[in-house]
């Protein structure tokens, strides 16, 4: 088992296969010698004709961040490069505290953007003696080898950072999903992702405990001190895009029921916010849920906790912020939700006072060098 590895999906434009380059480099020499009395216009259109195969192929070497970014060709990352000295192995020093944390990617994607590399390198820093573990169902069981790409060697610098195959059938063995996800997956839904994303949640933490993140978080501080834990968006809405759960317990145990009696994959939400938020109402016996509160052993964590920024108000994140504004706003805040699904087509750019910036700065700030490398290789090319 290979360490330090993380996954997220990467959209891009297809680009056009080698197989066609050939044909185009074919066309200048065919022009200038059937146009031999407009030597200085083929000249112009060879020169045009050498560009665009040029910006072809360099294409062909990148691709498209989420964020809109461009990634480069695969690199070996220098651990030393951004650890002066060595991380030391989870298996040494002081005791964890049990429970892993879990990032999961439910798309057959393996091609890792700058948020989800941020996402896990922010956790581990913050859990050094923790296990972070990224399923992810692109890979296949058994299959030591891992794609080559720059964030998997970033990552592998992290001896705390584990990547593993998602067996869906497995995991939901033994849970009331079992039955659900044999007939889900067999017929189209338009929300089966993320409501994948959502039954896979509940499971790992009712069968495992720990921690689960979404991989558009940016961790700030330890989470380990949260346990039965989840986290307000609204003042009467909870989300399950964090979780903190000892493993078997009850409350888990009735959002994988609540899933199953009342599953509707044809809502947005129904599944994940939806369903948490009805549980926590059915477990205190409330009709409104009270910022911060506890019930039963399970916390009501309040929005700036873990969503200071509202998904209604996410451009605030690409927007400048002074540096003691942020301090103010985040001095609460254990982990800063991105909101990716609306913010993942705005740029960012990196070097500037955007609240985002600032995350990825000081954060995951070997994430936060690669970009910048990035950018420089980009601007220099063009």
């Amino acid at each position: 088992m290979q360490q330090g590895q993380i996954t997220t999906a990467v959209l891009g434009e297809q680009a056009l296969t080698g197989a066609e380059l050939p044909r185009m480099s074919n066309c200048p020499p065919k022009l200038t010698a059937v146009l031999p009395s407009h030597r200085p216009g083929a000249l112009f259109i060879l020169t045009i004709s050498f560009l665009l195969v040029a910006s072809v192929m360099f294409y062909q070497r990148t691709g498209k961040d989420t964020g809109g970014q461009l990634y480069s060709s695969p690199t070996e990352i220098r651990c030393e490069q951004f650890f002066p000295s060595p991380h030391h192995a989870i298996d040494g020093g002081s005791p964890a505290s049990p429970g892993d944390v879990f990032f999961v990617e439910t798309s057959e994607q393996i091609n890792p953007s700058y948020l989800f590399t941020c996402a896990v390198e922010s956790a581990a820093r913050a859990h050094p003696e923790t296990r972070v573990a990224v399923l992810m169902k692109g890979l296949a069981k058994g299959n030591v080898s891992l794609p080559s790409h720059w964030a998997f060697s970033l990552l592998s610098c992290f001896p705390n950072v584990e990547i593993q195959p998602l067996d869906l059938a497995e995991l939901f063995s033994g849970t009331p999903l079992a039955k659900w996800y044999l007939q889900a997956h067999h017929r189209w839904e338009p929300y089966f992702l993320p409501i994948l994303s959502d039954a896979c949640r509940i499971a790992i933490m009712w069968k495992f405990g720990g921690i689960y993140l979404d991989t558009d978080f940016i961790v700030l501080k330890n989470l380990k001190n949260l346990t039965n834990a989840l986290g307000l968006q609204t003042h009467d809405e909870l989300n399950g895009a964090f979780l903190s759960f000892k493993p078997k317990h009850e409350f888990m145990e009735l959002c994988m029921q609540d899933f199953v009696d009342n599953y509707n994959g044809w809502i947005w939400g129904r599944q994940g916010p939806e369903l948490v938020t009805r549980v926590f109402k059915k477990w205190c016996s409330i009709s409104n849920i009270q910022n911060g509160m506890i019930c039963k052993g399970v916390s009501a964590l309040p929005p700036e906790t873990f969503y200071p920024i509202r998904w209604q108000d996410w451009k605030k994140l690409f927007e400048a912020i002074s540096s003691s504004d942020l301090h103010n706003l985040l001095k609460n805040t254990y982990a800063v939700h991105i909101w990716n699904k609306k913010s993942h087509g705005t740029r960012l750019e990196i070097t500037s006072q955007a609240l985002l910036a600032h995350l990825y700065s000081q954060f995951c700030p070997a994430t936060f060098a690669q970009i910048k490398d990035f950018e420089e290789q980009s601007r220099n090319v063009m």
